[in-house]
């Protein structure tokens, strides 16, 4: 197939999507599922999904609340 058959949107033969489910992930990319890539070194040090958000948690815990931010 050339380039051009591809453009206008032609699937190449080898693509086999019969086992495909449609929409599989929907619902929860409609609940505003957020996916952060974590860089190797960081991700080494958390095993985990929970050890990132405790994490994370603790970080927030620790700032200093502000009443009013300078603009």
């Amino acid at each position: 197939m050339s380039k051009a058959e591809q453009r206008d949107g032609e699937m190449r033969a080898e693509y086999d999507f019969s086992g495909g489910v449609r929409g599989k992930y929907a619902e929860r990319y409609a609940q505003g599922t957020n996916v952060v890539v974590l860089d190797s070194d960081v991700a080494a040090a958390f095993p985990t999904r929970k050890a990132v958000n405790d994490a994370l948690r603790e970080q927030l815990r620790q700032r200093e609340p502000t009443s009013s931010r300078e603009r």
